[in-house]
């Protein structure tokens, strides 16, 4: 719903916006918003800043770039392609399995317990990662957790027999789905609720079966949403670092890590750039994908209003 500022007519008969002008942020607005442009600023644009120009800086300074190029050599091309991977296999996971979640509860009493569970539940454990969620798996399906001593001791189960899965990519793709679903539960079911029973009641007058519902009503009307939520929970994986810096003590497989090695690495010195550059390249994918996410709740934002 659109907001309109009281107006007040002049003498004249013209009217005027009370604050100021039509559309224009009265000097108090700007005031309250101090903190939060100041902790953007501070946290959010001079770190950008950095990684833009220092992305196409060498060691001494001068202009290049050699720091780009190493984005599609190496090791660390590999990064970027197993990042991709995990962020967007995670991301399928979590929107599925969280879209089936989201279903239940909102086809559900709005009011009842189950809803009301899920929805503290998700908002909480959503929110829950790094070195917390790291040490949680780590008790719990770690060499020596609770669950891997209780298979092992008591039906011969050994979870770690073939690698330490936990420490690699599967792993990481395991824990990283634990913040997924409930994210996506936050994120989709505003969706689910914005769902009328006038639509559906008539189509059924008009003939129409379940199928045709969903397939002219609901699942149009569904279909970008859910792919945003998608783009949303790859841009969370993608850029995700505490719980894998945690959970990874051995080589950089994903990006954020290798940006942690060209910054604190003690072997090679210098090359604080090509980090910068490894930063530039994930600010380009993450911000494609929310572009794209931007469109599609732009095209939807006439059904949920």
């Amino acid at each position: 719903m659109t907001s309109v500022a009281p107006v007040a007519t002049t003498p004249g008969g013209s009217t005027k916006t009370k604050g100021g002008a039509a559309g224009r942020p009265s000097p108090a607005a700007w005031l309250v918003a101090v903190p939060f442009l100041a902790f953007a600023g501070t946290f959010l644009v001079y770190p950008t800043v950095l990684v833009l120009f220092g992305a196409f800086q060498d060691s001494d300074g001068g202009f290049t770039l050699g720091n780009l190029s190493t984005l599609f050599t190496g090791v660390v091309f590999d990064a970027f392609v197993r990042s991709i991977q995990l962020s967007a296999l995670t991301a399928a996971i979590g929107a599925v399995f969280g879209a089936l979640l989201t279903w239940a509860i909102a086809v559900g009493n709005p009011d009842g317990m189950l809803r009301r569970v899920v929805v503290a539940g998700s908002g909480v454990l959503a929110q829950f990662g790094g070195v917390p969620l790291a040490f949680a798996f780590l008790a719990t399906v770690g060499f020596e957790g609770l669950v891997t001593k209780f298979l092992r001791d008591n039906a011969g189960i050994d979870l770690f027999a073939g690698s330490a899965w936990l420490f690699e990519l599967p792993g990481l793709t395991l824990v990283y789905t634990f913040f997924q679903i409930p994210l996506m539960v936050i994120v989709f079911l505003p969706a689910l609720d914005g769902l009328r029973p006038q639509w559906r009641e008539a189509n059924a007058s008009l003939g129409g079966t379940t199928w045709t519902y969903w397939r002219h009503v609901g699942g149009p009307i569904l279909l970008p949403p859910f792919l945003g939520a998608l783009l949303l929970l790859f841009a969370n994986a993608f850029s995700a670092y505490a719980t894998a810096a945690a959970l990874v003590s051995q080589g950089s497989p994903i990006v954020p890590l290798q940006i942690r090695g060209f910054l604190t690495g003690e072997v090679v010195l210098g090359q604080e750039n090509l980090g910068k550059a490894l930063g530039l390249g994930m600010v380009v994918v993450v911000t494609i994908a929310m572009g794209v996410n931007v469109l599609l709740q732009k095209r939807v934002a006439k059904w949920v209003r």
